[in-house]
């Protein structure tokens, strides 16, 4: 609040400068328009003053009350949400796998005994067995570790909704979230933690309903127990500076939930040392008999698939080492031979074929090839005109999983698939992407206006069309700016701050794209229409942000509540934009340029301002970060940023389009003062409001997202409906939803698709499956390396790509 207080005073202390200033001149129209200046300027202190003074009552810390009513939210939020989830990863269908947990027996990975409590041993499939094993550990932290493949993430689901099952009034609250998005460098876990609650609960975040420091509060008084999934899924030099920040943000008593494989944690406890006061799990190997009855309860009765397992029984009872013996120990295994045979046509007997599957390794191999095919031709059975087509779907799943393999990540996020296209990866490329597409506004603007205008002749007409091409080149440096500046969170301050230098850099870019439109101008007309581009440009900037893709994208939707603190926020918009404003206009007054702003023009300064500020106020409304949606999906994450954009883009072209017809009113004087603002102000709503509504569009997701998802899908590497395609692809269990993004299945299935993305699907599951080539595996895309060839790709690469 400190900041706000600072403003208001800076801007008290301007007012008597600029009565000393004032004070010596002769001219009473200058000290008129000074005069005018000043009070507007003492008007706005008054206002401001409430604003920072409701700042500061609305950062007092959340009740007792508040943060009893954001726990039980979030645990009927969580509860739904992974119930939902466990019924598309067929968890409970038909019921979990016995699979035994019990402690670690790697030595040198868990705490003192006296710290952990007594040996835990129990099965994965009594929800009660799981909520009394992990409150009998005297911190609740836990470490569950084990081979890919093993059931790690598994356990955890089953695990939080056990505890959320048998959870009473003063129990935490368990939230799940994927490691893969910490970066240690960047922010600690608890900073990381208070950002991911906000971003995938946004509900929890309503200030006005919970407080300002409920998440905080939470937190410090352990009533959540952090789940983190996959610290193997970090870059190996991040997870014991992942494993570090855990043990120095986090105290040692706070209840968490940790997987990892095996032989990373056991490299990054090595570096960093153990968690503190966790115990530490691992799975027993699954029992044949076990896995064998659990996929003859899932396949249906009757069906001669019955026929298929039973004859696989027989097999693995007189050759116990066989490969398919050893491949169903992995719960993975069980699973995709679930999804494989057991609500399909394929027969499971196949897998008894040793010369076709001679090691674990050949029928992981195929039961991976399988899946997606499998599972695209049993949803077209069942919906003929609704589903994808498998090859089809298969190819996009490839390019895919090549891409997220190329980025060296296991998250899709949308709002990140700019990165994926050369035409937006960089800044400079980024810039002229967006001047192109603001070049072609301006020529469509530039036709429509050739049509509907009294031009003097066609050759005069035809030469708007290039003096519209120059014209667009004033966005080069403002996006190229803004791409390089680093993008983080900054104070409204420093914000402003940066967007007045970029605002400067695009100032000074108008003479020469637009030489031709002042090329008889005098320098005070000239200098007038750079500081209308700059005014322009800074007000468009700080309604919208900075154009170049912010890190997370927007997640609000209109405001439907708290009326009395949006009131005081439009307030203060329209007050300070329409100050701002006056003070523009009345400025050159002051300086001597009656010739390009006449006395009677200053009152238009502050009809500019006024217009400017509603406009900025109602984008605020639409952005306020109260929102009624309990969980953030990728769904209602495009949507939201949709809106934001859009509206974003109007107010701005809005905010954009009267200083820009203002000026181009400058170079004439009006014999005409009714034709020549009618005209200026056409004009400026289709070259000014374009520029306005392009720079408003480039400083959200949703519009980078857009151009990027067009330029892959005409190259026919993604869908044209991409989030309509990857909710099926969820549907059918072969992405999981992590928050506002996806990830496939399980890492080996992404593995898979991006080093095999030729493997043809099968005509026929009954057919066998000749299981590729062995190859050397590929380098771990948690490593952070990839080759030079892999870097200087496109992250979509063609089907017949092999990554190195």
């Amino acid at each position: 609040m400190r900041w706000r207080w600072m403003v208001t005073w800076a801007l008290c202390a301007a007012v008597m400068c600029g009565l000393l200033l004032v004070w010596p001149l002769r001219d009473p129209a200058r000290i008129s328009a000074a005069a005018a200046v000043l009070s507007a300027v003492v008007a706005l202190f008054g206002v401001l003053s409430v604003w920072a003074w409701r700042a500061g009552r609305g950062r007092v810390h959340s009740s007792s009350g508040q943060a009893a009513d954001a726990v039980e939210v979030l645990a009927r939020t969580v509860r739904r949400q992974w119930e939902e989830e466990a019924i598309l990863r067929q968890l409970y269908d038909p019921a979990p796998l016995p699979l035994a947990w019990s402690d670690c027996s790697h030595p040198g990975v868990s705490d003192h005994r006296q710290l952990v409590g007594t040996a835990v041993v129990c099965r994965a499939g009594d929800p009660q067995e799981l909520a009394a094993a992990f409150g009998s550990l005297p911190r609740r932290r836990l470490v569950v570790l084990g081979a890919g493949g093993s059931g790690k993430t598994t356990f955890t689901v089953l695990l939080l909704l056990a505890l959320l099952r048998t959870r009473t009034t003063d129990d935490p609250v368990p939230v799940l979230f994927s490691l893969s998005s910490f970066d240690p460098a960047r922010e600690s876990a608890r900073n990381w933690l208070r950002r991911r609650i906000a971003a995938d609960y946004p509900a929890i975040a309503d200030t006005e309903t919970y407080g300002a420091s409920v998440i905080e509060d939470l937190l410090t008084e352990h009533r959540l127990i952090p789940v983190l999934d996959g610290l193997d899924e970090l870059p190996e030099r991040r997870r014991a500076a992942a494993l570090a920040s855990l043990n120095d943000t986090l105290p040692s008593d706070a209840p968490l939930v940790l997987t990892c494989r095996t032989a990373d944690y056991v490299r990054a406890v090595t570096e960093s040392g153990i968690l503190t006061g966790a115990a530490v799990l691992e799975p027993a190997p699954v029992r044949t008999s076990d896995a064998l009855a659990l996929l003859r309860l899932a396949t249906p009765p009757e069906s001669g698939r019955q026929h298929g397992w039973n004859a696989l029984a027989e097999h693995l009872d007189h050759h116990p080492q066989a490969p398919a013996a050893q491949a169903l120990t992995s719960p993975l295994m069980v699973a995709l031979a679930r999804s494989v045979y057991a609500d399909n046509d394929g027969d499971p007997a196949e897998l008894v074929d040793t010369r076709s599957f001679s090691t674990p390794a050949d029928i992981e191999r195929h039961l991976l090839g399988a899946l997606v095919p499998t599972l695209y031709r049993r949803a077209r059975r069942q919906s003929p005109t609704r589903s994808w087509d498998p090859r089809q779907a298969q190819g996009y799943l490839a390019h895919l999983a090549a891409g997220m393999h190329a980025q060296g990540t296991y998250d899709l996020m949308w709002w990140q698939l700019y990165r994926w296209t050369p035409a937006l990866a960089g800044p400079w490329r980024r810039a002229w992407t967006w001047t192109s597409i603001a070049c072609a506004g301006l020529l469509l603007a530039t036709s429509f206006l050739v049509m509907v205008q009294d031009v003097p002749s066609w050759p005069e007409a035809l030469r708007w069309f290039p003096q519209s091409v120059l014209e667009s080149f004033v966005f080069v440096p403002v996006l190229a700016l803004s791409g390089l500046i680093a993008t983080r969170e900054r104070s409204l301050p420093r914000a402003s701050a940066v967007a007045a230098v970029i605002s400067l850099s695009g100032g000074l870019a108008l003479p020469p794209s637009t030489w031709w439109y002042y090329r008889g101008a005098s320098g005070p007309v000239l200098v007038a229409s750079i500081g209308f581009l700059c005014f322009s440009l800074w007000l468009v900037m700080l309604g919208a942000g900075l154009p170049s893709p912010p890190r997370t994208p927007s997640r609000s939707s209109p405001a439907r509540r708290h009326w009395g603190r949006q009131a005081i926020r439009a307030l203060v918009l329209v007050v300070g934009v329409a100050v701002i404003s006056v003070t523009v206009f009345a400025s050159y007054t002051i300086a001597g340029y009656e010739a390009v702003l006449p006395l009677g023009t200053v009152p238009w300064g502050l009809v500019i301002g006024t217009v400017a500020g509603v406009s900025l106020a109602a984008l605020d409304w639409v952005r306020d970060p109260s929102t009624a949606d309990d969980v953030a999906t990728a769904a209602s994450s495009v949507q939201a940023d949709r809106l934001v954009s859009l509206i974003s883009g109007a107010a701005c072209a809005v905010v954009f389009v009267i200083p820009d017809a203002a000026m181009r009113a400058v170079p004439w004087v009006p014999a005409d003062p009714l034709r020549t603002t009618m005209f200026a102000a056409v004009v400026g709503l289709f070259h000014g409001g374009i520029m306005g509504f392009v720079v408003a569009l480039a400083a959200h997701s949703w519009p980078h997202y857009t151009v990027a998802r067009l330029l892959l899908a005409a190259r026919g590497k993604l869908p044209w409906r991409l989030q309509a395609f990857l909710a099926d692809a969820h549907r059918l269990g072969i992405l999981r939803q992590v928050g506002p993004g996806y990830q496939f299945r399980h890492a080996r299935l992404q593995q898979h698709l991006a080093t095999h993305p030729g493997l043809p699907a099968p005509e026929h599951l009954s057919g066998r499956i000749v299981p590729a080539p062995r190859r050397r595996p590929p380098r771990d895309v948690r490593s952070g390396n990839r080759s030079a060839r892999a870097r200087d790709r496109s992250p979509l690469m063609p089907v017949r790509h092999r990554v190195p």
